[in-house]
């Protein structure tokens, strides 16, 4: 007979869940998902792993209880297993850049040192977006602007935003976001527009942490 007490037990299982996070890839495999639902083969094309390496680290992760899956034909699609999955990783996040020094200085130098105006807030955007006052803008590819977006957002992917600034209103706010908290495109992409004359800043975070809060999503119809 086991002489495990049931703390001990739950934090083993605890402690398996954070296991499954050890791993670059996989946090970055978790990222992706937190824009919605992909294949294997999307998942593997995104992150630039192979299509065997992206299904390891996802079975690891569905045994954790961090990722489910569904099949439909040859293929496998994964999706996160619980919203509670993005307060982790917000919280990884913030642990990190409060006490790590090396993760306050990437911070400091591709996301603080880029971009010097205040963050907008959610709360702030979502009013705004209400009232019709401000250009929500997504920078992030048309495949994953599809799987969820904030309302009435605008999807000019960074890569195209040269071509296509003539349909931004120079007259009304801009404000960017793209995968989350720590994606360079939104920041990228203001300061782009800031140097053509927009009045542009950033989210806070991204879509992830937006839906998180339990704020509206569209998602485009199939």
């Amino acid at each position: 007979m086991s002489t495990q007490s049931p703390k001990q037990a739950l934090f083993a299982e605890f402690a398996a869940v954070a296991k499954a996070l050890g791993h670059a890839h996989r946090l970055e495999l978790l990222e992706q998902l937190a824009q919605g639902e992909r294949s294997v083969e999307g998942l593997a094309q995104k992150t630039g792993l192979s299509i065997a390496n992206a299904s390891q680290h996802l079975q690891h992760m569905r045994r954790a209880g961090l990722v489910g899956a569904r099949r439909d034909g040859k293929f496998v699609f994964y999706r996160l297993a619980d919203e509670a999955a993005l307060d982790l990783l917000a919280a990884l996040g913030r642990l990190a850049e409060r006490n790590v020094a090396e993760v306050e200085r990437i911070m400091r130098r591709y996301f603080s040192d880029r971009d010097g105006l205040e963050p907008v807030p959610r709360a702030a955007l979502l009013e705004r977006i209400r009232a019709g006052t401000i250009t929500v803008l997504d920078v992030r590819p048309e495949d994953e602007f599809a799987l969820g977006h904030l309302p009435n957002a605008v999807n000019i992917p960074l890569r195209d935003m040269l071509e296509r600034l003539e349909e931004l209103d120079p007259s009304r706010e801009i404000v960017a976001y793209c995968r989350g908290r720590f994606c360079v495109l939104s920041f990228e992409a203001a300061a782009l527009l800031r140097s053509r004359g927009f009045k542009a800043r950033c989210l806070q975070d991204g879509l992830p942490e937006w839906r998180a809060a339990g704020l509206p999503v569209v998602a485009d119809a199939s």
